[in-house]
C-alpha cells in the first residue's frame, strides 16, 4: 500500500523539493500551501504522515499540530527556520514526533520520514502477550493503546503511550534516557538530549494526580526515570 504524505509548506520551491524526494521513496504526496488548507486536508483525508512547516499563512503550524493531536495520532514532522532549543521543545510539546531545522537536506528529511514510519509500523504491530497493565487506579490497555486514570481517559500521543508502556511493563526498574530512547523511540531515532524530559513532562501532566509529586512516572536524580505505584 502506498504511503500517503501531506506536506504543509507555503514556500513552493521547498514544497516541490520535499515532494520530489518523498516520491522517489514511493510515497504519494499531497501539498497544501497554507495552514487552513493543510488542516482541512488532514482532517478530510487523513494521511500516513504530515510534514508541517511552523510559519504558515492563515493558521500556524503549532495550532495545526495541537488541533490534530486533539483527535489523531498521525505522525508529524515539524520543519522550521526557528533553531532555538525553546522552539524545538515547543514543537515537541505541541505533539510533533520529530523536528527539523531549515535549511535542511532533503535526503535527511526523507530519512527521518522513513524512521518515523518504521516506528509507527512497530507500534501498530501485533500487541505483546500481556493485553493490559493495571496499577492502583491506572489501567494501560496495550491492545487499544488507551489509558484510564480513575474515571478519566487522558489522550496520550503515540510517543507518550510508548514511554508509559515501556516504564510500566517493568515497574521499579530505572531506565536511563538512552534506554528510553532505544526502547520507546527506536535505535534509529535522531533527537536531542531534552526530548525525553519534554515527553515525560507532558505525560505527567496527563496522568499524575499531583504533578509536583509524581506518583507513577518518577525521577531518579542523576540516572533517569522509573514507574512506581506508591
Amino acid at each position: 500500500m502506498t504511503t500517503r504524505i501531506l506536506v504543509i509548506e507555503d514556500d513552493p520551491g521547498i514544497a516541490r523539493i520535499i515532494a520530489l524526494y518523498l516520491e522517489q521513496d514511493g510515497c504519494a504526496v499531497t501539498l497544501a500551501s497554507d495552514g487552513a488548507e493543510g488542516l482541512r486536508r488532514a482532517q478530510e483525508s487523513p494521511p500516513d504522515l504530515i510534514v508541517l512547516d511552523l510559519m504558515l499563512p492563515r493558521l500556524d503550524g503549532m495550532s495545526i499540530c495541537r488541533a490534530l493531536r486533539a483527535a489523531s495520532d498521525v505522525p508529524i514532522i515539524m520543519v522550521t527556520a526557528r533553531a532555538a532549543e525553546t522552539d524545538r521543545l515547543a514543537g515537541l510539546d505541541a505533539g510533533a514526533d520529530d523536528y527539523l531545522v531549515k535549511p535542511f537536506s532533503p535526503r535527511e528529511l526523507a530519512a527521518r520520514v522513513r524512521a518515523v514510519l518504521r516506528r509507527t509500523a512497530r507500534q501498530n504491530a501485533a500487541p505483546p502477550p500481556a493485553a493490559s497493565l493495571e496499577y492502583d487506579d491506572i489501567a494501560i490497555d496495550l491492545n487499544t493503546r488507551t489509558v484510564s486514570v480513575g474515571d478519566r481517559k487522558p489522550a496520550l500521543t503515540p510517543t507518550e503511550f510508548r514511554l508509559l508502556a515501556l516504564l510500566a511493563e517493568q515497574p521499579g526498574r530505572i531506565f536511563t534516557r538512552d534506554q528510553i530512547i532505544n526502547g520507546a523511540f527506536g535505535y534509529d531515532y535522531d533527537g536531542f538530549d531534552r526530548t525525553v524530559d519534554v515527553h515525560i513532562a507532558n505525560l505527567r501532566r496527563k496522568i499524575e494526580p499531583d504533578g509536583r509529586k509524581p506518583r507513577y512516572v518518577q525521577t531518579v536524580h542523576g540516572v533517569g526515570y522509573r514507574f512506581g505505584n506508591a
